[in-house]
């Protein structure tokens, strides 16, 4: 970059930038790099000393104990399942909702709209939730995971504004050549759609993958159990109560170990997300920007 084309402010300016953001990537950077190092520290010495990078006192002892019960295996086929089939559900229900409602011609648009506001500020609450899926038959299965929230009415709003952002243009030339609603949506305005697709893709896959709260209350059958239920109940199962009875040196080396099967946990639930994120960070400026502030 040549800074001799700014003026004095502007330089100052950029550098202030280059520092706000060098100091946002350090405290990003330093917990994820303690998280790693730690999960495969030693747990004494961790405890004791803190993180080390001297791999003397490194050890696989966390990773092979979470990878030794064979839910781990299982719970992480479930969670992929789980995550790709709400994703892709979660996408298809947004964007066939969402570009009718971008129409300004439907009938009734600004009900539907106020009917779909209103939901995001007042639910039904856990009980009725769950009589519901129980009624419906849903009750550990996993449809009780995917299909309650399927529809997302941000992910609505967002997919809604960025087809009002593409060229009208485009739907009155395929409808005067013969073209139909369907055949208009799945395709002009899908394929122009792909950045705000991969974007929401990503978020539902994201908020899928990292939950368990439905998981626990809905799910039990062990085998039908998500990965974060499974390292959850694994990191339970480690950790000392203080309710057992015995010494005080066997409390503290269980103590250790639920300190390093935490690190462990968290870098194995995290690491799909990690892989991930790069393949879809390209579409995220473009999707979020035009989704959300044009319009």
């Amino acid at each position: 970059m040549n800074l001799t084309m700014y003026t004095k402010i502007d330089r100052q300016l950029l550098w202030v930038n280059r520092i706000i953001v060098g100091f946002l990537v350090i405290i990003t950077l330093v917990p994820l790099v303690y998280v790693v190092v730690a999960s495969f520290m030693d747990p004494a010495t961790l405890i004791n000393q803190g993180i080390s990078f001297n791999p003397k006192d490194w050890t696989t002892q966390g990773y092979s104990r979470v990878f030794a019960d064979d839910a781990i295996l299982r719970g992480f086929l479930n969670s992929l399942f789980y995550s790709f089939s709400f994703s892709f559900l979660t996408v298809f229900i947004t964007m066939i909702t969402a570009y009718p409602l971008s129409k300004p011609d439907l009938v009734g648009r600004r009900v539907i709209m106020i009917f779909f506001i209103i939901t995001m500020f007042v639910g039904g609450g856990l009980i009725p939730t769950y009589l519901l899926i129980k009624n419906l038959g849903m009750l550990d299965t996993v449809w009780s995971l995917i299909v309650p929230g399927a529809i997302n009415v941000w992910n609505i709003i967002l997919a809604r504004t960025y087809f009002m952002s593409l060229p009208k243009e485009l739907s009155e030339a395929a409808t005067i050549d013969g073209a139909n609603d369907l055949q208009i949506l799945f395709k002009i305005m899908l394929p122009l759609a792909k950045p705000i697709m991969f974007v929401l893709f990503l978020y539902a896959f994201v908020g899928q993958w990292n939950a368990y709260f439905d998981a626990m209350i809905y799910i039990k059958n062990p085998n039908l159990e998500p990965l974060q239920l499974v390292l959850r109940n694994i990191l339970i199962q480690n950790q000392p109560s203080q309710d057992m009875v015995g010494s005080n040196t066997a409390m503290a080396e269980m103590k250790q170990i639920a300190e390093l099967i935490k690190y462990a946990t968290i870098v194995i639930s995290s690491l799909p997300l990690i892989v991930m994120y790069p393949f879809f960070q390209k579409y995220f400026d473009k999707g979020v920007l035009v989704g959300s502030v044009k319009g």
